[in-house]
This record gives C-alpha cells, structure tokens and sequence, in this order.
C-alpha cells in the first residue's frame, strides 16, 4: 500500500506523530490511556485496553462521560469490522402525552425527564465476552484504583469541571441533585488543577460491574439503587427498563470515498450525517486544502447533510427511510446540484424510498478499537444516583415532542444520537479507527479529517491539529483563532456568516491511529485541544 506513505510521514505538524509497534492508545486523558497500556502490556488485545481505557475515563474525565452514560464501538479483528451500538432507550412508561399532562411543551435538559437507560456498562461487558482475551475484572482495576485512591485534576479537566459547577449553582434546584455536589462539587466548590479527587462510591460501583459482568448494574444491586432513586423523585425509568436492555450487535455502514472506505455506525447515531456530507463532496475534484471553494462546499455539504439528518434519523426501526436510501449515489448527486458559489439555507430533500469522550487502540495482532462514550452535555442529567457515583445520561432531551417526527418521544425507543465512532479502510486493508467528540460538531469533525488524511494527505496528528470550522445554523459557521483570516474574509463574501469562536473546545476533540499494513508500525494522533496524549509501546 505504497500510496499510503504520505499519511506516515511524522513531519507534518510541529507536534509530530507517535509512532510504535506493540500496541496504542490514543484518547483525551493521560491516566487512561495509560490504562489501556498497562492492559496491553499485560497480554490483553485491544479490545481489552478499549474497556479498561473507557472505565478509567468516568473516573478522569467525568465532566465529560461516566457509567450512566452511553457508548458505541467499531471494531476490526481478523480482517473484519463490527459494529456494536451500546445506546440504551427511553423508560418504557414516557410518552409526550405524559409530559404534556406534566406541563412540558419541550424535554428538560436535567432532572430525570430525559434519562434513558445507560448502555456503557453492558457495552464493556458485551466487548469483552465476545473479544476480550483479559478477565473482565483485571480489565476494569485500573478505574477502580483511580476511584479509590483518586488523581490529580488535569489543566482542561478542571477549567470544564468548574464551569460545569458554576453552570449547576443556578440551574439545578432540587433535593435530588444534591447528590450530584456531594460527588463532584463537595462545599459547593470544584476541585481545582492539581487537587486530588477520589469517589468511593464510583469504585464501589465499578467492582460490582466487573465481579458481575454488569448484571448488578442492569439486574441486581445497582440496578435496585437506581430504581429507588427514580421512584423516589417520581422518575420514569425502573429496574425493569434496566432488566429489558442488551447492547446490540450491527452491521457497520460505508460511502466509498477517492477508494477508501469511510464508516460509521448506523442510526440512530448521526454517523450517517457525516457519510452523507462525504458521498456529495466525492462528486468534487478537490485539491487544495486552504481553497475558498473547498471549504465552501465542504460547509455546504455538510448543512444539506444535516438537514436530512434532523428530519429523517431516529432508530432505524421507525425511519421511513432508510440508511441505504439517504447514502444513495443518485440522491447524493441531487443534494450536490443544489450547492452554488453562495451559502444557502439548508432544508431535507426528498431521499428514494426504500461533551463525549472517544479513545482508539490498537495492538501487535492487527485488532483496532474506534469507540466512543458520553453522557451528553457534559455530567448529563445533573443527577447522581447517592452513594454510587453513577451520573445518569440525559439523552432524551434529544427527542422530538413532534408525534409525527421520526424521532418522536416514546417508550422504549432509542432516541437521535451525538455520539459517533469511525474507522477508515482501503480495500480489505484496515487503515484505522479515528474520532471526533463534541455533539453535533462530531460528524463535522469527520468529515474534516477524514478530507484532511484522503484528500490532502495529512498523518493523524496533523490532520487533527488543523484549524477546524463548524457549521452552527443557517448560514452561520463558526471557526477556530488560527483558521485562515483571508479563507474566512472570502467565506463572507459567499454569504456565509463567520465567527471566529475562542473557545477551542467548541470544535471537538479528537484520536486517530493508523496502521501500515506492510510493516504493523502504528502512527497516532492526539487532540492538542485537550489533555489528551498517546500511550504507546
């Protein structure tokens, strides 16, 4: 795969690539990613050093994940991906009926209206029953070491971690968030950089998760603990939508794109968006990388890809579309005819009938990991089950309350999904798992790096490290401080609405690993706009 090359090349950026042979772990946190080597060099696969890396991460990176949340994986072993969707739905007694009777017109972002169950724990556990080569347990003690002995707070960790105490002073009111600052914000203050925080209850938590393969956490004690919790403050979800949930195994969706396959998840993740978005700009000669015109149609593509996204995705079982329809070639070229020298306004067409942390890993037998998990807008739902440390998810606040929308609230359904895993192949050869976090900013963070690696022939670190865009609504883009000020000047002019965004971590953050298939020599990249770093041997 000489063609390849370019993408190895660890020159490209001023931070360079990482490059090893035996295993590696690309994520946002040094101490998990730590983790996940600790496993490999174990003797566990990669598989094993995703679980352990992803555990430690609701411990070292809880503002922006933890057990109460969800997750997805794409994984490659023996020359083939698979695709596992560790979202859970919707307690099974809500409806917008029953909201409406309770005085909502739209879902809360806090409180127990919009949990759903947590999928996390019983992905961990799925992954390894089918992959693993590690005891489950051993898998799971460096999170519950960190729990129990506790780490120091890393430099972004803690500005997000304050921000998110400050946010949560005002917004959350009640007797059933207390236990969320009794966890993370005792005396009603943050722990600062450098403070050490522990959780006692978050390990507890994990030991139980791990001697049972989660069954306690969806059948036994924890699952009691969460149930009495949402009955107590008059919730939705029960031990018996816990009991009904299992992780579900799916075929991995794909657009060939300049003869690399780009693949996602499919619905009801957004994974699709990016697909989409990529399946129209594959209609364009695009060379340049710093051109007007490619990050013109870039943006256009990507605003008709999401328009399509928010009407038509939702579980597949209740899209009336379908994935296949939405990738079609002929549709894609239909989308493409209705992007011109001027930004427009998107709206869906008329397809053919028919806060997230992600880590990647890889091993010295060729097994790959891209996986990702969240628990949405930061620490989620603002509830923390008392005693355990488990902070529940808030996703169904990303339900319509539009009976007639595809994404429509309703019992024991999964709702929309942020949260997105990719993975990059070329022929039969797998050339990586890659992601980027940020709710709706993810499938705009792939498409940039999947152009980035395919079209403009960047390694991992510098296809990550460039400036990034993101489309925000109608014709307001958003860009990075050091995005090019004469393509920005130029985007203006098209009639796009630019604002350059100080904030870095409104644009994501990302990992990538790349293999070369002659050599097994793995070459990662880590999101500088974070903490994140590249644990690798």
């Amino acid at each position: 795969m000489k063609h390849l090359d370019t993408l190895y090349n660890p020159y490209q950026t001023t931070r360079h690539t990482t490059v090893a042979k035996n295993g590696m772990v690309a994520t946002s946190q040094p101490l998990a990613a730590q983790a996940g080597l600790t496993i490999l060099q174990k003797g566990g696969n990669a598989i094993d050093a995703a679980i352990a890396t992803a555990a430690t991460l609701t411990v070292v990176e809880p503002t922006s994940n933890g057990i109460g949340g969800d997750a997805f994986a794409l994984v490659w072993v023996k020359d083939q991906l698979y695709g596992l969707n560790g979202s859970g739905h919707s307690p099974s007694s809500i409806s917008i009926e029953e909201l409406k009777k309770r005085g909502y017109d739209e879902i809360p972002k806090f409180g127990f209206t919009p949990v759903t169950v947590p999928g996390a724990p019983g992905a961990w556990a799925e992954l390894s029953e089918r992959f693993g080569k590690l005891p489950f347990e051993e898998v799971l003690e460096p999170a519950i070491q960190y729990a129990e002995e506790g780490y120091p707070v890393s430099p972004v960790l803690g500005k997000f971690w304050a921000a998110a105490a400050e946010k949560f002073k005002t917004e959350l009111q009640g007797e059933e968030f207390t236990h969320w600052f009794d966890t993370f914000a005792p005396d009603g203050e943050a722990p600062k950089v450098g403070d050490v925080w522990k959780s006692e209850g978050h390990a507890h938590t994990l030991r139980k998760i791990a001697e049972t393969k989660a069954e306690s956490f969806y059948r036994g004690e924890l699952a009691d603990q969460i149930d009495a919790f949402s009955q107590k403050h008059d919730g939705y979800i029960t031990k018996e939508d816990l009991t009904q949930y299992k992780p579900e195994w799916v075929d991995p969706i794909s657009v060939d794109y300049r003869d690399y396959n780009v693949w996602e998840i499919p619905p009801n993740g957004q994974g699709i968006v990016a697909l989409s978005a990529l399946n129209m700009l594959k209609g364009y000669d695009i060379q340049d990388k710093e051109s007007v015109d490619t990050y013109h149609k870039q943006i256009e593509a990507m605003k008709l890809a999401f328009a399509d996204g928010e009407k038509f995705v939702a579980e597949e079982s209740h899209m009336n579309v379908s994935s296949r329809d939405l990738l079609n070639d002929d549709y894609a070229a239909e989308r493409r005819a209705l992007i011109g020298e001027k930004a427009l306004t998107p709206e869906a067409g008329n397809p053919p009938k028919g806060g997230t942390v992600y880590l990647s890993t890889a091993d010295s037998e060729g097994n790959m990991v891209s996986f990702i998990q969240s628990n949405y807008m930061g620490f989620g739902s603002g509830l923390v089950v008392p005693g355990t440390g488990i902070a529940l998810q808030n996703r169904g606040h990303n339900f319509s309350m539009d009976p007639d929308h595809a994404n429509a609230l309703a019992g024991n359904k999964r709702s929309y999904h942020t949260i997105i895993p990719g993975f990059l192949t070329k022929g039969s050869e797998a050339v990586g798992p890659f992601g980027v976090m940020g709710g709706f900013m993810q499938p705009q963070g792939h498409v940039q790096v999947a152009m980035n690696t395919i079209d403009f022939h960047l390694n991992p670190q510098a296809a990550l490290d460039s400036p990034r865009w993101q489309w925000m609504k109608e014709k307001t883009v958003w860009v990075e401080p050091d995005f090019p000020a004469h393509v920005a000047e130029a985007l203006k002019r098209k009639g796009h609405t630019i604002e350059v965004q100080l904030e870095t971590g409104a644009f994501g953050r990302g990992q990538a690993i790349w293999r070369n298939p002659e050599t097994g020599t793995l070459y990662g990249g880590t999101e500088s706009r974070t903490d994140g770093t590249i644990a690798a041997y």
